[in-house]
């Protein structure tokens, strides 16, 4: 594991922890922000709040900032845009480049992308705000059969998530969704256990760390349970045969890599209760960093301290693209 070869804290210099943004998660990324941010000062880390929302991002580069440890979540976060901007001002930045995050945030792409490689999936119907009618609407019922999940494409922490157990409630969910995004996604419901791997590093060297099995009251695991309740139970080591664990944490591990995600992510799974298959659900690029979330919790399942995870995530930090000194670019002559 790569936590050995984190370097001398001051080598890291000045870095910025984006926080807050202006995502429907902005308040579960301002908890994660104060997390990070914290841990990194109290080992010694130049670290500074900046939150997207209240400073032009051209002030990263202004205020001489050297990294970011992303703690955003969400659009305008976690879906490249600020991965884009990173990029272009030459700041090294924690987590998925812009490619990874712009499509792992959209699960309708993420399907498109991940079923084409063979990574089971559950079946599922798009439906598109403003262009759908009744008789989608009720065909989606037809074709996935209750109970159903619908969801916006583009959204994170189970906001306007809906399990739909009766077919009534099922044009109110769909509003629901369009509320959040214009690609509404109605998804076949796997019956099952409900685990979650996450994954640190890139490439080859990637690794996942143990699986967390999450048990909510009533099968209920929405954005009030994740992270204003003690109700929900986390399950790690997971009580999973040795066997299955490992199977899963290479499907993820393959996940991981054909997106071609890099630093950290996590990736949630549910397990068919019948067949035992895993279908994979999506995968964050920026996981949440708060009390209740779960990379930090399976982090120390292995010995791994949340401190040590920050640097450990912060150490990844990175560029897609690393500009050449002028010097070396060939001239147009």
């Amino acid at each position: 594991m790569s936590r050995n070869n984190v370097q001398n804290h001051a080598d890291f210099g000045k870095v910025a922890v984006l926080m807050g943004g202006q995502s429907a998660e902005r308040d579960i990324s301002l908890m994660s922000g104060q997390g990070v941010l914290t841990a990194l000062l109290s080992r010694g880390v130049d670290a500074h709040a900046f939150d997207p929302a209240q400073r032009p991002m051209c002030e990263l580069k202004t205020d001489r900032f050297d990294r970011c440890f992303i703690a955003l979540h969400g659009r305008f976060g976690e879906d490249g845009t600020v991965q884009g901007a990173l990029e272009l001002m030459g700041i090294p930045y924690t987590g998925s480049g812009v490619m990874a995050s712009s499509m792992a945030i959209d699960k309708v792409m993420t399907k498109r992308v991940l079923v084409a490689v063979g990574v089971p999936m559950p079946q599922h119907v798009l439906l598109q705000r403003g262009a759908y009618t009744a008789q989608d609407v009720q065909q989606a019922l037809v074709q996935l059969g209750l109970p159903l999940i619908v969801k916006p494409s583009r959204e994170g922490s189970s906001l306007g998530l809906t399990k739909v157990m009766d077919a009534s409630h099922m044009a109110a969910a769909v509003e629901q969704a369009a509320q959040l995004d214009a690609d509404i996604l109605c998804e076949q419901f796997i019956d099952g256990d409900e685990v979650t791997c996450p994954v640190l590093g890139a490439g080859s060297q990637a690794y996942a760390l143990p699986l967390i099995r999450i048990e909510a009251v009533d099968g209920n695991y929405d954005y009030q349970n994740k992270y204003f309740t003690d109700t929900t139970q986390y399950l790690v080591p997971c009580g999973l045969p040795q066997g299955e664990e490992k199977a899963i944490q290479e499907l993820v591990l393959q996940t991981y890599r054909t997106l071609n995600c890099r630093g950290w992510a996590r990736a949630d799974v549910m397990i068919d209760k019948q067949t035992r298959k895993p279908f994979l659900l999506e995968v964050n690029t920026s996981p949440g960093m708060t009390g209740h979330s779960l990379v930090p919790m399976s982090a120390r399942a292995v010995g791994l301290s949340y401190e040590d995870l920050c640097l450990e995530i912060l150490n990844s930090a990175a560029l897609d693209y690393e500009t050449k000194p002028a010097a070396t670019q060939g001239a147009i002559t």
